[in-house]
């Protein structure tokens, strides 16, 4: 009888679900608390020093100082300090948050924001879990209960459903973690006077993004697989409807997206993160981004990109659309060298050899240091 009331109790804590509170305390320390927390920091500590003389990391202190005040007018100058940001070279959209206070924000994830609010969401989103611990909840989650796995395999019949069951409470608890950050977030944004409903936009858009990329690819979107039972996050359907529920009980007039301060802030890194898109080869997502992003006018930066993009797809009839937009970016007082660059190639390829090398003559011109001259100048004629 008391075997079968243990197992009962075994199965009954692996086939429920642990709801997280959703009400946060500022932790006034943010140091390891116990052997086991220390071990995790020792390990992410280790990560750190790696991370810290990574060839990806953007070393722009301007660059840096702006994201890092975002952070701190979100979550608080109290709060921000314990965190260590490290801007990571990688067009992917993603961030993450450390144990030990590091977190990494991948540069896929600023040109992808559309304004700062979008990016304080995410940022608060992270520190949310810092502040909360949730590495180490899920770290003792996952411990105990793959402990508890390992006993029950020993037993017939009830076994692998117990086992299954306990994984899926492991997967349940990650996400209710991830919504509690959620909540916190939003809660941090609203108090330091961003517009609370850009953060249920940054999940419309990169839902959005997927079905472009899918549809360019001709294939099935993705942007509702995330896994089922095994999910670590809520589906990005689910976020948008709550967090636009919550957002619309936040918002008042007088709060802002910040979108002329982004731009201004991301302009000199901006031809960079545009590059690093294009070289992923998903026309379907960049195009999306960049038809995105104009939809406020076309800028010469935006017409810049755009041929660029399509000099990259080098499809039928591409050449031609890119010199286009290259003029088009000229002409509307462009002072990026590397737009007669652009225009120059573009021209060389639709067999356009006189007026290439003349744009690329004028490439140099404006740019005699650039790192490609050798192969520009041949490409000139130039001797």
């Amino acid at each position: 009888m008391i075997a079968r009331r243990a197992l009962a109790a075994v199965l009954a804590g692996a086939l429920g679900t642990t709801a997280v509170a959703q009400t946060a305390t500022p932790l006034v320390a943010y140091g390891p608390q116990t052997a086991e927390e220390r071990g995790l920091w020792m390990e992410m500590e280790e990560a750190e020093r790696t991370l810290t003389t990574s060839d990806f990391v953007v070393r722009d202190p301007a660059l840096n100082a702006y994201v890092n005040s975002v952070l701190c007018r979100t979550v608080g100058a109290d709060r921000c300090g314990a965190a260590r940001i490290y801007l990571v070279r990688t067009p992917y959209f993603n961030a993450s948050m450390a144990p030990n206070g590091m977190m990494q924000v991948w540069t896929g994830l600023l040109l992808r924001a559309r304004n700062e609010a979008q990016l304080a969401a995410v940022l608060g989103h992270e520190f949310a879990h810092f502040e909360q611990r949730h590495s180490l909840k899920g770290f003792r989650d996952a411990r105990a209960k793959t402990d508890a796995m390992a006993w029950l395999s020993f037993l017939p019949y009830v076994g692998l459903a117990a086992q299954v069951g306990m994984m899926g409470g492991i997967f349940a608890n990650s996400r209710d973690m991830e919504r509690e950050a959620d909540t916190i977030g939003l809660s941090w944004m609203a108090k330091a006077g961003y517009a609370p409903g850009e953060f249920a936009a940054v999940w419309s858009q990169l839902r959005d993004e997927q079905d472009a990329t899918a549809a360019e690819r001709k294939r099935k979107s993705r942007k509702d697989r995330n896994g089922g039972f095994f999910a670590t996050h809520p589906n990005s359907a689910e976020r948008v409807a709550y967090l636009t529920a919550d957002a619309a009980k936040l918002a008042t007039p007088e709060m802002d997206a910040r979108a002329a301060e982004y731009r201004a802030a991301l302009a000199p890194w901006w031809t960079q993160l545009i590059d690093d898109q294009i070289k992923l080869n998903d026309f379907g997502a960049t195009d999306f981004l960049l038809m995105r992003l104009a939809e406020g006018g076309w800028t010469p930066e935006l017409l810049y990109a755009r041929g660029e993009l399509y000099r990259s797809r080098n499809a039928g009839g591409d050449m031609e659309k890119a010199a286009d937009a290259y003029r088009s970016a000229i002409a509307a007082g462009s002072t990026l060298p590397e737009a007669r660059r652009g225009l120059g190639l573009a021209l060389l390829r639709s067999g356009d050899d006189l007026n290439g090398r003349a744009a690329l003559a004028e490439y140099l011109k404006l740019k005699p240091d650039a790192g490609d001259r050798a192969m520009i100048a041949m490409l000139a004629g130039e001797s």
